[in-house]
């Protein structure tokens, strides 16, 4: 048997390789030249209502080649970031989780940390604890998950030119050249010199009236000598150095500064890429924006006059802008499954969740969106008034703005199909190797029959396996889980029956995903 000498001899080069190797890499740590990007998800995106629900905001929604604006937020920033920071709601990280895993499959991606709020308190103190999370030195590239952006050379160009002001200690903003008096959106007034890409910051303008906005516009358009007097769209992008915006902070806001010192401090370290702000410590901090509490008050202002293709799919208005117009002049959705019949009609967008027809006489310029549960019809150009049915609804229709009748969870998703006193009648899809919480139930019995795949059920202190046409019963009061060990879906149809049939009916005994009854 041939003798082998355990000890490893590298030759030289390999060190000189690996000297220079970690060179750079130090280098690029200390030069502050990570760039991470934090990508804001608190947004419920009520002007897309009914399509946006506070648990299936906008960002989530899956409107462009079957692709979420949060998976292309993601797949644009991976090959210009060296991580990514998620700040979302805590009942929407788990839809979070399981989109970047989608994206996974095709794509490799840096490394995603991930803050969880209970409490939604503005785009401020969500920025602070990335920044408490991060190095002094790492730049943070701020960005909100719901923008469509096209040319994404031009938007290569810009992240670059703002990531080198960054490292020059600038707190830098994004500002988009208005190609109309838009009202929904605030704007940047800045002065234009010599550079044409990057320009002072002279004020920031909150969302102006028509007439105001129609200013703006006119004063771009008259501008032809430098230096010049922009208003741009503010974007609510931003980069800078997390040491940088924490002193700007701690300068400018120093309540916001201490309060979020203290809830970051308290975190609950779920895993080691997830922290959780306690509720008790987000009630203590302001409610305030990173414009209000840092940008309109600091001299360290830089702004970049973007010239990428941007949108902020903040209404059903801008969303047409995105979408297919076929030869009738009409507008759909690549994800729309509505048909549709039109006499005397034209220029309308319409959008279905179902396979169903659509038929129109004497339409034009009108938006209809059909869900399951709600109805949406306006005329084009008013559709920012979504938020004045939305405030109604508050006090009217609360679970409307909640929920679809679809409703995604940690484990898959479930659908009601038929409701009514005293019963409800769901359609379950359970993810392969996934499982329910161990649970029960005090005011329903339940019945269950497998549709698709082999589900593993447990009920008391049996635990058997269930497939297609097979059926179990679950007493009122009794402990049971449902799971799936196998490689495809499980399909099931629940009948629950009972005098109480509502969700807060969970009492959770184990939960593989650490969740509160």
């Amino acid at each position: 048997m041939l003798k082998v000498d355990k000890k490893l001899v590298l030759p030289p080069i390999f060190f000189v390789i690996f000297k220079k190797f970690y060179t750079i890499r130090y280098n690029f740590v200390k030069g502050g030249l990570i760039l991470k990007n934090l990508i804001l998800c608190g947004g419920s995106g009520t002007r897309l209502w009914p399509l946006s629900r506070k648990l299936m905001p906008k960002q989530f929604l899956k409107l462009f080649s079957n692709k979420s604006l949060f998976q292309l937020t993601i797949k644009r920033n991976s090959n210009l970031c060296e991580g990514f920071i998620v700040s979302v709601n805590e009942d929407q990280y788990f839809l979070a989780l399981d989109q970047i895993e989608e994206l996974t499959t095709h794509y490799p991606l840096p490394t995603t940390h991930f803050l969880l709020e209970e409490i939604g308190k503005n785009t401020a103190p969500a920025i602070a604890f990335a920044a408490l999370e991060s190095d002094e030195d790492e730049i943070l590239f701020v960005t909100p998950s719901d923008h469509l952006i096209k040319n994404e050379e031009k938007y290569k160009e810009a992240v670059l030119k703002a990531k080198e002001l960054a490292k020059e200690g600038y707190l830098v903003t994004f500002g988009i050249t208005p190609t109309n008096p838009n009202t929904g959106y605030g704007y940047i007034e800045c002065v234009v010199s010599s550079e044409q890409l990057v320009a002072d910051v002279t004020k920031f303008h909150e969302k102006p009236d028509i007439n105001t906005a129609k200013k703006y516009l006119q004063q771009n358009t008259t501008n032809y000598s430098l230096p010049a007097t922009n208003y741009l769209w503010n974007s609510g992008m931003f980069m800078f150095k997390a040491g940088v915006y924490l002193e700007e902070l701690q300068k400018y806001a120093p309540k916001i500064y201490e309060s979020c010192k203290i809830a970051f401090a308290n975190s609950l370290n779920i895993q080691n890429s997830t922290f959780k702000i306690k509720q008790e410590d987000m009630q203590d901090i302001p409610n305030i924006s990173i414009d209000y509490a840092v940008m309109e008050k600091s001299d360290k202002i830089k702004v970049i006059k973007a010239e990428f293709d941007w949108n902020d799919v903040g209404s059903f208005d801008s969303l047409v802008e995105e979408v297919i117009v076929d030869s009738d002049g009409d507008s759909r959705s690549e994800n729309n499954k509505a048909e549709k019949i039109e006499i005397d009609s034209k220029n309308n967008f319409y959008f279905s969740d179902k396979d169903k027809l659509i038929s129109t006489i004497g339409l034009e310029d009108f938006i209809v969106i059909d869900t399951n549960d709600a109805l949406l019809i306006s005329k084009k150009g008013q559709t920012q008034k979504v938020k004045e049915i939305v405030n109604q609804l508050k006090t009217t229709h609360y679970p409307l703005l909640t929920t679809h009748s679809t409703v995604h969870r940690p484990w898959g998703t479930y659908e009601v199909l038929v409701e009514g006193k005293g019963y409800k009648i769901k359609r379950i899809v359970v993810n392969p190797g996934k499982r329910l919480s161990l649970q029960k139930h005090f005011h329903r019995n339940e019945h269950w029959i497998v549709v698709s795949g082999t589900a593993e059920v447990t009920v008391g202190d049996k635990i058997f396996l269930l497939r297609p046409n097979e059926s179990t019963y679950i007493k009122m009061g009794e402990l049971h889980r449902l799971a799936n060990p196998g490689k495809i879906p499980v399909i099931l149809i629940e009948a629950q029956v009972g005098e109480y049939v509502e969700e807060d009916d969970i009492i959770r005994i184990e939960d593989d995903f650490n969740r509160n009854n």
